[in-house]
């Protein structure tokens, strides 16, 4: 295994992980909210910092560490909790049109990874560490403009879900 995919003790990392399937769940704002209350509540209670954000249909993309040292158990814990949540939020929404479609899929990804559980989250999601001021502004920049490269916005301050859009949401650490 590559060091740029063991997580050390400290340090930055580039994170980002994806929807079994690249399934565009985050398009309804109940599982967004999911998605950044957990980071909310990673934050107060599990040493999370995040530097920078953006969260996409399918994907996310985000620049942190921990203050405890302890960021692979936090994502994993995330992960864990995130999962369960939204699937469970999908199966209970009324107005989910698509709810057989994802609750099948991640049905079909858990079977093919074989723990026999509904996998909401791809497994080949890995933490980068960020060793050079030059890489973490270049993760910056990719992790910002990501909505505009994928065509949903013009500049990157229109993505509501991003850390360039100034009403955004999440408490940012400071680099």
């Amino acid at each position: 295994m590559s060091e740029s995919y063991k997580i050390g003790e400290d340090g930055l990392y580039y994170v980002t992980f994806a929807v079994a399937g690249w399934l565009d769940v985050f398009t309804r704002r109940i599982y967004q909210e999911i998605f950044t209350d957990s980071i909310k509540f990673c934050q107060k209670n599990k040493g999370l910092n995040i530097y920078c954000f953006c969260l996409m249909p399918n994907h996310v993309h985000f620049i942190a560490d921990s203050y405890d040292g302890s960021l692979i158990n936090t994502l994993r814990s995330f992960k864990s909790h995130t999962a369960k949540a939204l699937i469970a939020a999908i199966s209970e929404n009324p107005q989910e049109s698509r709810k057989e479609l994802f609750l099948h899929q991640f049905n079909y990804f858990g079977k093919k990874s074989k723990n026999n559980e509904n996998q909401f989250w791809r497994h080949d999601s890995h933490p980068f560490y960020l060793y050079s001021n030059a890489m973490i502004e270049q993760k910056i920049n990719y992790i910002h403009n990501n909505p505009v490269e994928a065509g949903f916005v013009n500049e990157p301050h229109e993505w509501r879900l991003s850390s360039a859009n100034p009403n955004f949401e999440i408490k940012l650490a400071a680099l």
